[in-house]
């Protein structure tokens, strides 16, 4: 035995994995809170790549994604680096800020209160 001890390359690993912050990650999970209190969504999954994290929201485990929310970082300077995209893949909002492109989906918990 030499003694010579060999680094774990945990580092490297991470500066090429794209992830939410802590405050991204909680306003998703926030959102993701109320819409199982309302029924819509029931199960979730998340991915971290090297170009974007994204986190994907299900009616059923079973079912493709009822919405998916992708990070990309690279897209920051052109359309936003933040997507919400429907059921069937169409874009349904593209921005700067996250909070205007999760607006399509808390809108549908907005209710009206009668006087």
């Amino acid at each position: 035995m030499s003694g010579q001890v060999t680094p774990f390359p945990l580092n490297a690993a991470r500066a090429a994995q794209t992830a939410f912050e802590r405050d991204e990650l909680m306003r998703i999970l926030d959102l993701y809170g109320r819409m199982v209190a309302e029924g819509e969504w029931r199960d979730y999954a998340m991915d971290f790549g090297k170009d974007a994290a994204v986190f994907c929201a299900y009616r059923r485990a079973a079912d493709y994604p009822n919405a998916r929310i992708e990070k990309r970082p690279a897209l920051r300077g052109k359309q936003g680096m933040w997507a919400l995209y429907g059921e069937l893949g169409q874009v349904l909002k593209r921005g700067h800020e996250l909070a205007g492109v999760l607006f399509p989906l808390e809108r549908k918990l907005l209710k009206l209160v009668e006087e």
